[in-house]
């Protein structure tokens, strides 16, 4: 089915409709049916006498062969969406993943239905964040999962892999900080809520994402572990309470006064991530750090340091809430643990 656009306009003073297309003979002949529709040659395109609700009627009376749409009218987003991402019990962090990746996808095609976009479109969507948006293999990665979601759990239909295929990541030695030079930059994180917030990263092995979506109620100080929700619910979790970290935290407590979330903007409001990162880097210079730290490679050290002490990589593979141990033996790469420690059995053996 074909689609015009139109919106209200002013010809000789007079209140009319504009309709938008591109040159179509067929469409033409089809607005020519339309009475007191006249052309305009200064602003090229077809007009005709205003009516509210001008879309019901366009549209009732060329049922099956046009469909009209209000101009920059954007299209609304599927209620369903949402409904069936609480419904398959997902974290609050990746709902809001899911439905601002697909706001974006919307965006592209703001005079389409997404029920209407194409499979093919989908592809050249895919190719446009590739190439011209430059997006990473994790955050193209991302913008492939809310664009499956929508297709096969909200309308059961199926995505070939050929126009939604997933991104080749490359296999790449995690970047780490030593110990020192992880003292040396935390040491610099003077501001409190920062404080818990990078410790918790490196004490737990956590990400910013889910540090944001950490409740005063998930931490527990008798057990000294703190309770991380997963994104479907069935890997949810529980990560070491650091010493050093809960000392912080109560006095935490005792300033700001969490309500909704562990760490707050303002009351209910979530602590922003952009803030987070940029103190990180702020601490990061002070220290004197030249090589690359981010937060993600603080993590990664966190992983590598437990390795280097003996910490069994099932026990890592569980805190970092891996699904495969395969993601979490890329740590053994830059660990300093060399085969030359690893004593034979047969040298305990007291053989004759």
């Amino acid at each position: 089915m074909k689609r015009i656009e139109f919106k209200e306009c002013f010809i000789e003073e007079q209140k009319r409709i504009a309709l938008l297309f591109d040159y179509d003979i067929e469409i033409i002949e089809m607005v020519k049916q339309i009475e007191g529709r006249k052309w305009s040659v200064s602003s090229n395109f077809w007009h005709i006498p205003y009516r509210e609700k001008a879309d019901q009627y366009l549209n009732a009376m060329f049922t099956g062969k046009l469909e009209f749409y209000e101009h920059n009218k954007k299209p609304e987003f599927p209620p369903e969406y949402l409904k069936t991402l609480k419904l398959k019990n997902f974290s609050e962090a990746t709902i809001k993943t899911y439905l601002n990746n697909f706001r974006l996808f919307m965006k592209h095609f703001p005079k389409s239905n997404p029920t209407e976009i194409t499979h093919e479109q989908i592809r050249e969507y895919i190719i446009f964040l590739v190439e011209k948006k430059k997006y990473s293999p994790s955050a193209q990665n991302n913008a492939i999962n809310s664009i499956r979601f929508y297709y096969t759990q909200v309308l059961s239909q199926e995505l070939e892999d050929f126009y939604a295929p997933r991104p080749h990541k490359p296999k790449s030695i995690p970047k780490i900080l030593n110990e020192q030079e992880v003292a040396a930059v935390l040491q610099h994180v003077t501001d409190l809520r920062d404080r818990c917030m990078i410790f918790l990263i490196y004490s737990a092995g956590l990400t910013p994402s889910e540090i944001i979506y950490l409740k005063p109620q998930d931490l527990d100080s008798r057990k000294m572990k703190i309770f991380i929700s997963s994104a479907s619910g069935d890997k949810d979790r529980y990560v070491v309470l650091a010493d050093k970290l809960l000392t912080i935290l109560r006095n935490y407590f005792k300033i700001y006064k969490p309500e909704v979330w562990l760490f707050e903007s303002f009351p209910g409001k979530q602590y922003s991530r952009r803030k987070l990162q940029k103190s990180f880097q702020n601490a990061v210079k002070i220290s004197g750090i030249t090589k690359p730290a981010t937060l993600t490679i603080l993590k990664n050290s966190f992983a590598v340091h437990l390795l280097e002490k003996g910490v069994d990589i099932r026990y890592i593979q569980q805190m970092l809430g891996h699904k495969h141990s395969k993601t979490t033996l890329k740590y053994l790469k830059v660990s300093k643990r060399d085969i030359k420690a690893i004593k034979s059995p047969l040298d305990d053996l007291e053989i004759g």
